[in-house]
């Protein structure tokens, strides 16, 4: 038990170390996106974003990014996963003036509009909804991230390696919290 609340220490801080090079790297108002979802009205995820409904993406919407905005990453995770945090959805290189995903994103590897997507932890490309095991609550964080460049990666890659590639490139970031029980 003590290895597994280590592990999930470890990814929170992680985590927490990419918020922090967005503060650090914008200064004043520009520092954050304003992200939410109609979608999830009430900070609780329906059951039709959910493996246990029809598993589609919900609609999520965001203020303007900053002017130098080259492109924006999506990353959705679960850091009360038994195992670890979990990677709901990994989605980048979406263009700077995108302000939506609409419900029910195709789960394609690269998008119309030439946004990017990973894998998350199912493993299968693009959204994978809320699964926590039965009898338990668990939070969803959807991180949205304003980026001074295109990432340089294939389709189909993982958090971990977009994470990598924000470093030193985050210009704001936003993040909406939501939770989902079984």
């Amino acid at each position: 038990m003590k290895t597994l609340a280590t592990a999930v220490l470890l990814n929170l801080v992680a985590l927490s170390g990419c918020h922090k090079a967005a503060q650090e790297v914008v200064a004043g108002d520009q520092a954050t996106l304003q992200l939410t979802s109609s979608s999830i009205p009430d900070g609780s995820i329906p059951r039709a974003y959910t493996c246990d409904g029809a598993d589609t993406s919900p609609r999520l919407s965001w203020t303007a990014p900053p002017p130098t905005t080259k492109s924006l990453a999506l990353i959705v995770i679960d850091p009360d996963a038994p195992q670890g945090t979990f990677v709901h959805w990994v989605l980048y290189n979406l263009p700077p003036s995108t302000r939506e995903l609409p419900e029910g994103l195709s789960g394609q590897e690269q998008l119309p509009d030439g946004s990017r997507q990973g894998l998350n932890d199912f493993p299968k490309m693009g959204y994978g909804g809320p699964c926590p095991p039965r009898n338990s609550r668990h939070r969803y964080l959807f991180i949205l991230y304003a980026v001074d460049t295109k990432l340089d990666l294939p389709t189909g890659v993982t958090r971990k390696q977009v994470e990598e590639a924000l470093k030193g490139h985050i210009l704001a970031h936003g993040e909406l919290t939501a939770r989902y029980g079984r």
